[in-house]
């Protein structure tokens, strides 16, 4: 029964791919973990591998043309098999298999008869492949390794339909929707909401009622298993037999297969790392003798194992090494805390991931003279009620830059830039939890002291959990600093949908040349992160300048 292979999303983001180069042309005999093509997403170029052996029997588009996310990328079946009603239409692949077929296949129909039954191994002489969809872990980011299931959609038993939604799965970038390529029945989950699954293991399979479940989950987790007893049985019956013989197997095992360049798929070079398996000696079984997973699964030096084993029985002292070694780490205790991510600390993910993974961020740092901001504070707060922090300047020198540049006090909304002719500052504070930053509004027309007042009242309500949404929403720019906690500098994460956000690092006295003598500054750090897509780096510059004028002559604050 032909297998319709539709263009998978590789990355998260993806939303169409290019046919970098066909591995397989129409005609050609394809076997499971063989590469179909390379495909180029907005990420990477990377490899699809077969699922299912077969003949490639159409291809969707030529190399170098695209495909949507879910359109037809290829159809593998057998040769001669009719694949019009599939072409015509991906809702009428389903019914194509039952017509005219029902009649000619009652020759299968016993064999499925006979392997539901307990006699022998009929199971095998039916190809499994033909009556469910066996679903590995896709990859679907250009790096990740493995997946964990964030929660199935579907259960065991329920009916699905092809484009339904099965398991919502956490890889190293985002949480991505896997959906079902065939209808038929969930009837098998390779693993529970919140463990993990290395790409390409099971991970569920569809079909209908009636499949030996046990006997498919053994033949994709332990391929070869039957055909690798038979060597290892005799491996066995001959070891007693001579020593010669045990020391002769190793080496025909451990020939060099591949001496120059080894041609193998990136997951197969991937498994061979982890499983420690040098590629040199693995026969490959792809195209041009190219290397694949199954080849590295099926790859077992059983030979060298006992003869290594053999030779290191004799010699008594290599027994006390390892114990003596050992010891040591028997005397620490393994222990740690699961603590749950908080719904806080779930948004601060979710935001500032997608922040720094879809806005080109670039930062822009410049070093501020603080000796006349240091010398203005101390004045002010000499009859101040309330004191004056270093922050509450950089808040309000920052408000009166962004009025000279108001691309810095922009927002990104997808479609459109947004220039604010307001400014509205949001100031990051720490609680335990995580960051909330309340927003400072119209910071620009509001003295010192009210900014003092302001940010202290957020800040003590932050910490006591009684903000209010409308204290964090409508910020035009945000500033993070960080001084107080004795960093220099750093880069801060945009807080979307701002343009800009600014990072405070501490003043530190430091030797400086003024009027061509050194004598001790006082410097401060500010680092400008700033989203290509709405600001460049000579605006970004522009606006620190106007920001160190202000710090550096407080006095033209007032003007």
């Amino acid at each position: 029964m032909a297998e319709v292979i539709l263009m998978p999303r590789l990355s998260d983001t993806m939303t169409e791919g290019v046919i970098a180069a066909w591995h397989k042309q129409v005609g050609d005999t394809v076997k499971k973990g063989e590469v179909l093509a390379e495909i180029e997403t907005d990420k990477a170029t990377m490899e699809l591998e077969s699922y299912k052996d077969g003949i490639l029997l159409h291809i969707g588009t030529k190399a170098g043309g695209n495909l949507q996310v879910n359109d037809l990328l290829a159809i593998l079946g057998t040769a001669g098999e009719d694949i019009s009603g599939l072409l015509n239409g991906g809702a009428s692949a389903a019914p194509a298999a039952t017509p005219a077929p029902a009649e000619p296949k009652p020759s299968e129909a016993v064999p499925v008869a006979a392997a539901s039954a307990p006699a022998t191994s009929a199971a095998p002489a039916v190809d499994p492949a033909s009556m469910e969809e066996v679903v590995l872990m896709p990859r679907l980011s250009d790096t990740m390794t493995e997946g964990v299931i964030a929660s199935w959609q579907k259960n065991i038993g329920d009916t699905v339909k092809k484009g339904e939604v099965l398991a919502e799965i956490e890889t190293d970038k985002a949480t991505m929707e896997l959906e079902s390529y065939k209808n038929g029945k969930l009837l098998y989950q390779g693993a529970k909401a919140g463990d993990k699954i290395l790409v390409n293991d099971l991970l569920c399979i569809i079909g209908e009622d009636g499949l030996d479940i046990d006997a498919i989950v053994n033949a994709v987790k332990n391929p070869g298993a039957a055909s690798a007893a038979a060597p290892v049985a005799e491996a066995k019956t001959e070891a007693p037999a001579t020593s010669t013989a045990a020391t002769t197997a190793p080496a025909a095992e451990a020939a060099v297969v591949n001496d120059g360049r080894i041609l193998a798929s990136p997951l197969a070079k991937k498994v061979a790392a982890d499983k420690g398996i040098d590629l040199k000696y693995v026969q490959g079984s792809g195209d041009n003798g190219r290397i694949i997973k199954n080849d590295v699964d099926n790859f077992k030096p059983a030979a060298p194992a006992p003869a290594a084993k053999a030779e290191a029985a004799p010699t008594a002292p290599a027994a006390p090494a390892p114990t003596a070694y050992s010891k040591p780490a028997e005397t620490g205790v393994v222990s740690f805390d699961d603590v749950p991510v908080s719904q806080m600390r779930k948004v601060i993910a979710k935001r500032l991931g997608e922040s720094l993974f879809t806005a080109p961020h670039f930062y822009v740092t410049m070093t501020i003279d603080m000796d006349a901001a240091i010398a203005a504070r101390t004045k002010i707060n000499e009859n101040a009620k309330s004191k004056i922090s270093f922050n509450d300047l950089v808040l309000k020198a920052t408000s009166l830059a962004l009025k000279q540049h108001p691309k810095i006090n922009s927002s990104w909304l997808g479609d459109k830039i947004r220039i604010n002719h307001h400014v509205n500052i949001g100031v990051a504070v720490a609680v335990e939890e995580g960051l909330l930053v309340p927003v400072v509004r119209f910071a620009d027309t509001k003295s010192l002291s009210q900014i003092n007042a302001e940010v202290k009242d957020y800040a003590q309500k932050a910490k006591d959990k009684k903000l209010q949404p409308a204290d964090w929403e409508g910020s035009t720019f945000t500033i993070s600093n960080l001084g107080m906690f004795g960093v220099d500098e750093f880069t801060a994460i945009i807080n979307p949908p701002d343009a800009c956000i600014l990072a405070v690092g501490g003043i530190a006295q430091v030797p400086v040349v003024k009027n061509g003598q050194v004598v001790p500054g006082n410097i401060m750090k500010l680092t400008l992160s700033c989203d290509h897509r709405v600001v460049d780096g000579a605006a970004g510059a522009a606006f620190l300048l106007t920001l160190k004028s202000f710090l550096e002559e407080p006095i033209r604050m007032l003007v």
